[in-house]
């Protein structure tokens, strides 16, 4: 009797269905993220320490989520994509500082989200259904 393989979008879709995470073998996520149930993590993407993904979120590849960032449900991160590095800013010194992202969310490729810096509170808030298209910056 042949065995059937079930391809890696398969697996992902049967464990989806199931509310189970997801990540593939070739992703790195950092022992101390939260993962809700339902996320999905794809090939090459990172994942820091100090990460929380809400339930059905999808990292689809490349994506790099790190430094202190909070995500919300169901949103969606293309290719290339990333959330939580440290600020493009010139007064920026190393302060504590974070990203909050709503729920339904879509983030197209090489969006960049960075952490907030003093003028704006060390703060990056994205609220809930917003489309950031290719090469977005925020």
């Amino acid at each position: 009797m042949k065995k059937e393989h079930k391809s890696s979008q398969e697996s992902e879709e049967s464990s989806l269905h199931q509310g189970e995470v997801f990540i593939h073998p070739m992703a790195s996520v950092s022992k101390g993220a939260e993962l809700g149930p339902g996320v999905s993590i794809g090939p090459f993407c990172t994942v820091g320490p100090q990460v929380v993904i809400g339930a059905g979120t999808r990292l689809i590849s490349h994506v790099v989520l790190d430094g202190k960032v909070i995500v919300g449900q169901g949103n969606t991160f293309y290719p290339f994509s990333s959330a939580g590095l440290v600020p493009q800013d010139l007064k920026y010194h190393g302060e504590p500082s974070w990203v909050e992202i709503g729920d339904r969310n879509t983030i197209r490729e090489s969006v960049t989200i960075h952490r907030g810096t003093e003028g704006g509170g060390m703060l990056t808030r994205l609220g809930d259904g917003n489309l950031l298209m290719a090469y977005v910056h925020v």
